[in-house]
């Protein structure tokens, strides 16, 4: 399985909205609240070798009260 984390800015008092509906779709492994630029730090899990930028379009991106995303793929370092 293939880790990342999507920042989402949320629309103006959607955020406990978009927290619910994440966790209600169970795509998410963890939600954070988060302080600063963005109002949510999400974890998400997808299958070695799947198109990251493909399940955040069809995922996430659909999800009411999302403004903005941005998509931080990590990598092993040792």
């Amino acid at each position: 399985m293939t880790p990342f984390f999507v920042m989402i800015k949320c629309q103006l008092g959607e955020t406990y909205k978009v927290a619910n509906s994440l966790g209600d779709a169970e795509i998410a492994s963890e939600i954070y609240s988060t302080s600063g630029d963005y109002d949510l730090l999400v974890k998400f899990y997808v299958e070695d070798g799947a198109d990251i930028g493909h399940f955040v379009n069809q995922k996430v991106h659909p999800i009411a009260g999302i403004q903005d995303t941005k998509t931080i793929i990590t990598f092993k370092a040792f």
